[in-house]
């Protein structure tokens, strides 16, 4: 079940290339808009000191991406591979953030329909974490097919614990969609 947690992912719309250091302030000047996580259990992560401890837990993860409009050029968000199980066969997809000038125009469905496509070719499973009051995240992912398995308290990389439900899509679902 080993793969490359980082690969370079691309279709037409997006890019998604493996984060780096150097691309803090780029990534911040989007997170740093308080409406992109009014509904998220973290809300205060658009200020600098709570977006760098989330900015250091991406660059620890080794599965952090920085994702890109093919179009423009310019910084649409962020996602990441988390918590791979061989044992279950299993990894999570999930930390994405999306500025709000790219909501509704298909660039979180094409970001994860790159991640899941690619998961898909090594495990059997992919897992998503979202905020129990995130609701337009849970939409979104249950747009993708995934089913809500479980409601559970996760800790974010150095923050409080928050209520989440756990989703789950299963590679024969998404081959079969």
């Amino acid at each position: 079940m080993i793969f490359d947690l980082q690969p370079t992912l691309e279709d037409e719309l997006i890019k998604a290339v493996p984060l780096k250091a150097d691309d803090f302030e780029k990534l911040y000047a989007v997170a740093s808009d308080p409406l992109i996580w009014a509904q998220h259990p973290n809300k205060d992560r658009y200020k600098r000191d709570v977006f760098e401890n989330f900015f250091k837990g991406a660059m620890e993860s080794k599965g952090a991406f920085i994702v890109y409009d093919q179009a423009s050029g310019n910084v649409v968000g962020s996602s990441r591979y988390y918590e791979p199980n061989e044992e279950n066969h299993s990894v999570a997809v999930g930390y994405t953030f999306i500025g709000r000038d790219f909501w509704g125009k298909g660039h979180n469905a094409a970001l994860k329909k790159l991640m899941l496509d690619y998961a898909f070719q090594f495990v059997e499973k992919v897992i998503l974490h979202i905020g129990a009051t995130n609701y337009r995240s849970q939409k979104a992912t249950e747009k993708l097919g995934a089913v809500k398995v479980s409601e559970i308290e996760v800790a974010y990389y150095g923050e409080p614990v928050k209520w989440n439900f756990e989703y789950q899509i299963d590679k024969v679902q998404w081959k079969n969609r």
